[in-house]
């Protein structure tokens, strides 16, 4: 039988052989025989582990990634640490018009990676509780009086210099911005207000306030921070991860001609207040515009603006419509329905000598009212009676007019332009009316059906009055819906409904739209995304920090990976070596028998021994 000798890199002393049936010769061998079979064994084994460490540790990445995010929403109801001298302050004051209110915010030290952004949360005290506080009345109330205007915020700067630390105050970021009270003011006014925050704040505060931190902002900035702030906390400013992510194509701003790249796609905002409504989302592909008036309409509705710290990086550049519609919020469009419905039966009764609405007995017939109720309008010392029907479908062909739409092509409420929207990869968030009216009495808040809420705004309106009031006597509707939600549902939920899918052009069939109130169970701010804008470039501080440190970090993680592929690589060459070198072994071993047995033949025949081995 044949027989492998194994020799090779080895002292002569360690010298065994193998026969086929091997086993039994096996355990003939001396120690150091079985100890060199044993490293060869374990060699194998770290060679396998080595290569299950690297891909579990790196297969998992994403997975791990996901686990840190939804650990971040978690961690975020904790009290903040304040004895942490890597975490940092920020501080936001909204000037409203019925009141102001502070939001202290913070964040880590930044990663050392210019692509990404602060890690920016809402800071809790340690009752977890939100640092917020409110005042009364809204600072445009000063406009007669601006001296006084410092110590009305006040209250507010000292309630954060409580929470923020002393020894951060000085690094701390404070801004002071305005919306919509203050817009109404005459420029001068509000100049005044503004010179008297930035004279006396510095004096009275260590907070980092410049004059470009106290400032009068206009709807389509108050817009873009609450489009910010909504994908901030969606986690859609963050690198694709996964394949299953929605991603969208985008052109980037400034770069047409560039290929479009891949990311995350954003979510849209819809916001219906008492007064307005408002409609913000990205518009990833360049836009075409139908004529030279549109395209400078345009230009006062597309905010673009670069979210990266790195201005030469356009990783983070967006490009967001925003659109604010005065008179199309609940509450007005509400007014202006009963204004019109006053002024027409007015008139009517005037030419036809008729008295409709004039008296209880003969009220005018509301079809955007519950059915039965009785309500009025009083307008210049006359009262206008009405009673309600509960016709949906009537309702909405009512107030379809007050949509203001025109022919022309990509246009929305008040014939404003308004970009295409991809309805097939697109998704859209609702709040306030909207989450009021799907929610508060239907209960159908949340993933947003158009005709399960037709069904379900059909049936409300049809119910009578005194139905709906046991209904409401009972508990059966959302804890804060009033008589006043009860009252008005029927014409809310028609004017939503005109609003987005006649207004904005929302198709019936669409499925994408999640009516809100909060965001991962936290009500978020148009505050949030102001901090986030504001701060942008000071990651470019901890960036400059910490470039060695992270530079040594790369290496040693790009180390740890290429000396284990080179240690597999090494050790499989050196195996292959050592096969093919007892391969070679093991076919010199078979031809020695035949070489012995021709030299003992040449050797009876009288040939010299040196010929034969030249001959071998």
């Amino acid at each position: 039988m044949g027989r492998i000798g194994i020799s090779c890199l080895f002292p002569a002393s360690w010298h065994f052989s193998i026969s086929p049936l091997g086993c039994p010769r096996i355990l003939n061998t001396n120690l150091r025989q079985i100890i060199v079979i044993s490293i060869l064994a374990a060699a194998v084994s770290l060679l396998y582990f080595s290569v299950v460490i690297i891909r579990n540790k790196y297969g998992r990445l994403s997975r791990d990634k996901k686990f840190q995010r939804y650990l971040a929403r978690v961690t975020d109801i904790e009290a903040t640490d304040t004895n942490n001298p890597n975490v940092n302050y920020g501080i936001v004051v909204d000037c409203g018009s019925s009141g102001s209110r502070i939001f202290v915010y913070c964040w880590p030290r930044h990663n050392g990676n210019p692509h990404d952004l602060l890690d920016i949360r809402q800071m809790r005290d340690k009752n977890r509780k939100p640092v917020v506080m409110k005042i009364k009345p809204g600072i445009s109330e000063f406009a007669t009086s601006p001296e006084k205007v410092s110590d009305y915020i006040s209250p507010l700067l000292n309630f954060a210099a409580e929470h923020v630390p002393r020894a951060k105050h000085k690094e701390t970021p404070l801004y002071i911005l305005c919306t919509a009270g203050m817009r109404i003011l005459p420029e001068s006014q509000q100049k005044a207000i503004l010179e008297d925050l930035l004279t006396d704040i510095p004096v009275h505060f260590d907070f980092l306030f410049s004059d470009s931190h106290a400032e009068v902002i206009s709807g389509k900035q108050e817009g873009v921070y609450a489009w910010i702030g909504i994908n901030f906390v969606l986690g859609r400013f963050e690198h694709i991860e996964d394949d299953d992510e929605a991603a969208v194509e985008v052109n980037i701003p400034g770069s047409e001609s560039s290929a479009a790249i891949l990311r995350k796609r954003t979510a849209g905002i819809l916001d219906m207040g008492g007064v307005s409504t408002q409609i913000a989302y990205e518009v990833p592909k360049t836009v075409s515009f139908a004529s030279s008036q549109q395209e400078e309409v345009a230009k006062n509705l597309l905010a673009e603006f670069n979210l990266g710290c790195d201005v030469h990086q356009t990783e983070h550049v967006y490009r967001v419509y925003v659109a604010t519609f005065l008179g199309f919020g609940g509450n007005a469009a509400r007014q202006r329905y009963e204004d019109r419905l006053f002024a027409n039966t007015v008139q009517k009764n005037r030419l036809l000598g008729k008295q409709t609405g004039l008296t209880p007995d003969a009220p005018y017939l509301d079809p955007c009212l519950p059915l039965d109720i009785k309500d009025e309008i009083q307008q210049n010392g006359q009262t206008l009676y009405l009673r309600g029907t509960g016709d949906f479908d009537l309702c909405r062909e009512t107030i379809q007019p007050f949509m203001n739409k025109t022919n022309e092509t990509q246009t929305s409420l008040n014939g404003v332009y308004q970009p295409p929207i991809h309805f097939q990869n697109s998704e859209f968030y609702g709040f306030s009316e909207f989450y009021y009216c799907t929610e508060d009495v239907l209960r159908m808040g949340g993933d947003y059906n158009a005709a399960a809420f037709t069904r379900a705004a059909k049936e409300y309106c049809a119910t009578k009055w005194s139905v709906l009031r046991e209904r409401f006597d009972r508990g059966l509707y959302a804890s804060h819906a009033d008589l006043h939600r009860l009252k008005y549902q029927c014409f809310k939920s028609a004017w939503m409904f005109e609003v987005f899918h006649r207004g904005f052009s929302f198709p019936v069939d669409y499925r994408s739209l999640k009516t809100a109130l909060q965001v991962y169970d936290r009500e978020v701010q148009w505050t949030l995304g102001a901090i986030l804008y504001r701060t942008r470039f000071l990651p470019l501080r901890d960036i400059r920090q910490e470039t060695f440190r992270a530079g040594r970090a790369h290496w040693r993680g790009f180390s740890f990976v290429y000396n284990h592929y080179l240690f597999s690589g090494c050790f499989l060459v050196v195996l292959l070596a050592i096969l093919l070198y007892l391969l070679r072994l093991q076919r010199i071993h078979r031809r020695t028998p035949r070489a012995g047995a021709a030299t003992a033949l040449w050797l009876e025949e009288g040939l010299p021994s040196q010929k034969i081995a030249g001959a071998v």
